[in-house]
């Protein structure tokens, strides 16, 4: 097997991995020592339990607002507030942390005033939990080496960090009805990743769409895509098909794929509507 090379973090960018490291060891000590499990406290910090998981081991870098949160709810005493002003500068100088050929796309996405997504098969990524994440890499044909799959998990988590960016961008979602009824990972996994999507559902910026399966007609049966606005540029769209990607930029191509969007989106169950049928599926569970 060909060794991967290995995206910088954006902790080892600016020499501060090991910063992260212990920070989150500190933070995972502090958790236990107040009795709270990841899902008791990062309810309690506005994070969801696999990123806890992520920050205690250092993979993801913990923003000052949840760094001030979790000072005062684990009454650290200024343990966590006094390397905001390190947290921050590691933040500034961060850089994308994927393989090269899908950099130029992470980099546009990470910085993205607006992103949509059709998913016809799979949960997409910003929306995967960490455990639904690890079992799709673990699952790869051919296999990856345990070494790259938790690289692929950490990279994946990393690149929700989007949702917490500050003005947030607009972000929408078409799930196929199939996408949630596949079980991957079996029941709990499947449960925490539906829960996890009534989660991100419930942001103001963002709104989740499901193309029922019963609909005779569709506007679009190719394969998944994605349209993003980057930050002072014309729209683009990125196409993934068994490991090939694709970024189009012609403007006239873009406008079909976008056309094609708005009209899934017509026809697809409502944001409100979509939510009750995902939490039907977890009730059903």
């Amino acid at each position: 097997m060909a060794e991967e090379r290995r995206p910088e973090t954006p902790a080892e960018a600016n020499g501060a991995a090991a910063v992260f490291v212990v920070l989150g060891k500190q933070l995972k000590l502090m958790r236990e020592r107040a009795g709270l499990n990841q899902r008791e406290f990062g309810h309690l910090v506005g994070y969801g339990p696999d990123q806890i998981s992520a920050v205690e081991r250092g993979v993801r870098t913990p923003r000052p607002e949840f760094l001030q949160r979790a000072d005062e709810v684990l009454r650290a005493e200024g343990l966590f507030t006094e390397v905001i002003p390190q947290v921050e500068e590691a933040m500034t100088k961060a850089r994308t942390r994927h393989p090269e050929w899908y950099r130029s796309y992470a980099a546009m996405e990470a910085e993205a005033v607006e992103l949509h997504h059709y998913s016809n098969h799979a949960v997409q990524g910003l929306l995967q939990t960490e455990e639904h994440a690890r079992v799709v890499f673990a699952q790869r044909r051919p296999f990856l080496s345990e070494e790259t799959i938790e690289k692929r998990v950490a990279d994946r988590l990393s690149r929700q960090q989007l949702f917490e960016r500050w003005p947030p961008p607009i972000v929408s979602y078409i799930l196929e009805e199939v996408v949630l009824d596949r079980p991957i990972g079996g029941p709990r996994v499947h449960a925490d990743q539906l829960r996890h999507l009534l989660e991100i559902s419930g942001m103001k910026n963002v709104e989740i769409q499901v193309m029922p399966t019963c609909l005779e007609e569709h506007p679009s049966l190719g394969s998944a895509f994605n349209l993003l606005v980057p930050a002072g540029h014309a729209q683009v769209a990125y196409l993934e098909a068994q490991g090939f990607p694709q970024l189009i930029t012609d403007r006239e191509e873009v406008r079909k794929i976008a056309d094609r969007y708005g009209i899934m989106r017509a026809v697809a169950l409502s944001p409100m509507e979509s939510r009750s049928l995902i939490a039907k599926k977890l009730e059903e569970l």
